[in-house]
């Protein structure tokens, strides 16, 4: 049944142009790859860099660790980026975080680097060390940073910022703090002992050294610090390190990363916090051969010598000795080294072999309890001695012992069943409802992983020139793009049914009966015998009635439920919930898909809660013009209010087309991404001088591309400022302004159960003609007013708002729906309209 698609549930689907579009296609090897990876097996060096966030990696340096030094390499992001902008889409939240871990993925198969995950949730941005420790739980993620270093046993630990104001905000002065706390108490085994039990022990690093750096006006660096220049070329790769950093950079799509591929000297800078400071090398003192293994030089001999006889256009006479080198490996004593040199002898092994192994199917999703047919695939492409004698998955188990011959597809098609109780596909870190600052993970061994395992590995036992070797090899799904040709995606296990709403929120106007509508969905080809129960908090009266569409007897339908809200208060939000019940089982989440081209496709399960509110609102105005920017869900809040929206394209940024409009709305960040906006300043003056009211949302920067924005009437130019705490105090600068009075009265009421934020960008730069509304603050910080300000110009009014109203109305907040009716209906004006002085 797996035609049926989960309409229900906000499905995001964007393409963009990607040469990352095969992300998951499994990787091929040339001879120049070998020949770097040979060189790899020779060098027993790492380095685990940590920073907080998506983006915050230092991309030149990580490819000339990986790539150039030949360092097993890490990254350790302490959050996923939740709580920062979108370039590309309208994903928020979660949502975001999943989009920015798969881009931190994408970079790192770009500059070889490994990626670890601490339990942070990015709350929005911090502005002191002290709030973010807090909201994080300091000790939970101490000990997650603890953890990954005990498990990756890292020599050296490079951290990207300093611990104070020079990092910019809480967050980053949060990573530093913790990453120095980290250091220490990885090597106590008092600290965490819990850890123990899965097998780590106590690691002390080498060192712990801060890569400083010099971003905009702060400068850390300088000529007294260990430096070494990064920017190497490596002719097996054919770009410089400066190239793979910016090709990697650029994978930071939703953040608008993108960076040019840099050529030429650069030059990186260390200070060493704790351990011996290095003179010439971050590696000083550290023995990074074979040497620092027992018996390991004889090891290091015999990659010499593979190395010296690699032969480039028949790799596969390295066959015999890297499997001679395999099993010599074998009897050390168990290490973390030597398990990581076993996993690379194994991988080179296959690659000189051109040996290609899958395990695929043809299903995009499959439900628990059904039937699911994988194809395993074999094919040796150079000569060697190669049989496979077994293929076995999840109780699937096939005896062959088959010799392979030359570059013959050995294929074999056999059904196996999904167990019923099979995990769905469920990204770990939100099985369980979200903590306030982190993640509730329970499964300690998934602590620090980017993602899931497969939902299945199939094991191909195989034997090279007499050794056995165990390969295991995801499934996944494999298809055919008419455009885009053959492409692979994760496999996706169903739950037996879906539930969920058909919007994240449920208006009552001024206390009208409300519909609210939930969607059933059997992934099965009947429906189950089941209970479908909606249940709300507060005094929501229910009617008797219910409306179903669809047919409920083959398990997907609609239910519409209608509620009556509460007298008072006079505007409130509260939760609602749903669940099927079927037997004993209990179903309380949707499938949502979020898809963009340079990264897989992404599966999650959104749990069946939204928002029922009851808003006490007068319109005025009803027809809207929305011009679309960086991707937000503004558009939808309005159509739930009742208004009648109609998206503006560029095309129709005319006069007599815009004049149908009692309002434009334009989208975050629309002015930075559309240099066509500032070239129709005039259009767009016009129309507010004729009448209308132009209502601009952030923008993150006066710029839109090498060009200055043209925004507004009058001159305004936006700064960094913002107020990040999302129940700071609000002063109205002029309680008789028409944005808080007409047709609502807006009091600080409605600017209760904000989330994240206040405001941000705001117009510190605004001429004289416009009248600043707002004044707040962030604690310690100074009075900012530049949050809303609003001018009147001929008949019509402008307003730029940094206030988060993308935010607030996603989220339900009342009070953010009633000042948005406000700036609709700001009233005209009977003045002639004073000369723009830009």
């Amino acid at each position: 049944m797996l035609a049926k698609k989960s309409f229900l549930f906000i499905i995001c689907i964007v393409v963009l142009a990607s040469k990352n579009v095969k992300a998951q296609t499994p990787e091929t090897y040339n001879s120049a790859d070998i020949y770097m990876q040979l060189k790899k097996l020779n060098v027993l060096g790492s380095l685990l860099y940590i920073a907080a966030h998506p983006d915050d990696e230092n991309n030149g340096l990580l490819p000339y660790f990986a790539k150039e030094k030949l360092y097993r390499t890490g990254y350790l992001s302490l959050t996923r980026g939740d709580g920062g902008q979108n370039l590309i889409g309208s994903e928020q939240g979660i949502e975001l975080g999943l989009i920015r871990t798969q881009e931190l993925l994408a970079a790192r198969r770009i500059d070889g680097s490994e990626q670890f995950f601490s339990r942070a949730f990015e709350f929005g941005f911090s502005k002191n060390l002290t709030e973010a420790l807090r909201i994080w739980d300091r000790e939970k993620i101490l000990s997650d940073i603890v953890w990954v270093i005990r498990q990756y046993q890292p020599d050296v630990i490079v951290k990207r910022f300093p611990p104070d104001a020079r990092a910019g905000h809480g967050h980053h002065a949060a990573s530093s703090f913790l990453a120095d706390e980290a250091f220490i108490a990885a090597a106590d085994p008092n600290r965490f002992p819990e850890h123990f039990k899965y097998g780590v022990k106590p690691w002390q690093a080498k060192r712990i050294v801060w890569n400083t750096y010099s971003f905009g006006s702060t400068n850390t660096t300088s000529n007294d610090q260990l430096k070494f220049d990064v920017s190497g070329y490596n002719p097996l790769i054919g770009k410089s390190y400066g190239e793979l950093g910016g090709e990697a950079r650029s994978m930071h799509k939703s953040q608008g990363e993108g960076r040019p591929r840099r050529r030429g000297q650069s030059f990186e800078y260390f200070v060493t916090l704790k351990g011996d400071a290095p003179k010439t090398d971050l590696m000083d003192g550290i023995v990074t051969d074979w040497n620092r293994l027992p018996g390991g030089a004889a090891i290091q001999a015999s990659v010499n010598q593979i190395i010296a006889n690699y032969n480039f256009e028949k790799p596969y006479l390295s066959v015999p000795a890297l499997v001679k080198l395999y099993a010599a490996l074998k009897p050390f004593p168990e290490s973390t080294w030597k398990n990581k040199k076993m996993e690379e002898i194994q991988g080179l092994v296959e690659a000189c072999a051109g040996l290609f192994v899958e395990a695929t199917t043809t299903k995009e999703a499959v439900v628990q309890g059904e039937t699911l047919n994988v194809e395993y695939f074999l094919n040796k492409r150079n000569p060697a001695n190669i049989s496979i004698n077994s293929i076995k998955l999840d109780g699937f188990d096939t005896t062959l012992n088959v010799a392979l011959p030359d570059n013959e597809n050995i294929r074999l098609v056999k059904p196996f069943n999904i167990a019923d109780n099979k995990k769905i596909s469920q990204p770990y870190w939100l099985e369980y409802p979200q903590l306030e600052g982190s993640f509730d993970v329970r499964d300690q061994m998934m602590i620090g992983k980017a993602e899931n395992d497969p939902a299945y590995q199939a094991t191909f036992n195989v034997n090279i020139e007499g050794e056995n070797f165990v390969i295991n090899r995801p499934v996944k799904y494999k298809y055919v793009d008419l455009v885009k040709g053959e492409l692979y995606q994760p496999l996706v296990i169903l739950p037996k049914v879906e539930v969920g709403f058909m919007a994240n929120n449920f208006l009552s106007l001024n206390g009208k009966e409300v519909p609210v509508r939930v969607h059933f969905l059997s992934n099965e080809p009947t429906a189950p015998k089941h209970d479908l129960s909606v249940s709300v908090d507060g005094n929501w009266k229910k009617a008797p009635r219910t409306l179903s569409t669809s047919d409920r007897d083959k398990g997907d339908y609609v239910q519409t439920l209608f509620y009556t809200p509460p007298v008072s208060p006079t505007s409130v939000k509260t939760n609602i919930n749903a669940e099927a019940k079927v037997g004993d089982a209990i179903y309380t989440g949707s499938r949502r898909t979020i898809a963009y081209d340079h990264i897989p496709t992404i599966t999650y399960f959104a749990r069946a809660n939204a928002n029922l509110i009851k808003l006490d609102i007068a319109m005025v105005g009803n027809k809207i013009g929305y011009i679309a920017g960086a991707g937000d869900k503004v558009p939808e809040e309005l159509t739930a209010m009742g208004y009648n929206v109609a998206f503006i394209a560029e095309a129709n940024l005319t006069d007599e087309y815009l004049k149908q409009f009692d309002a434009i709305v334009v989208g975050i960040r629309a002015f930075n991404i559309f240099e066509y906006l500032s070239n129709k300043q005039e259009v767009l003056n016009r129309y507010v001088k004729n009448g209308g009211n132009l209502i601009v949302q952030y923008m993150k920067a006066n710029q839109v591309g090498l060009n200055q924005i043209k925004v507004g009437p009058y001159p305004l130019t936006v700064s960094n400022t913002r107020v990040t705490e999302e129940n700071a105090k609000v002063t109205f600068l002029n309680p008789a302004h028409p944005v808080f009075n007409y047709p609502n009265k807006i009091t600080e009421k409605d600017f209760e159960g904000w989330v994240q934020e206040r405001s941000t960008y705001q117009a510190e730069g605004a001429d004289k003609q416009y009248e600043r509304l707002i004044s707040m603050y962030d604690e310690n910080d100074k009075p900012s007013n530049g949050s809303l300000v609003i001018a009147k110009y001929g008949k019509g009014n402008f307003a730029y708002v940094s206030l988060v109203l993308f935010r607030q109305l996603p989220a339900g907040v009342p009070g953010a729906y009633r000042l948005m009716a406000n700036l609709i209906a700001l009233p005209k004006n009977n003045a002639p309209a004073k000369q723009p002085a830009n």
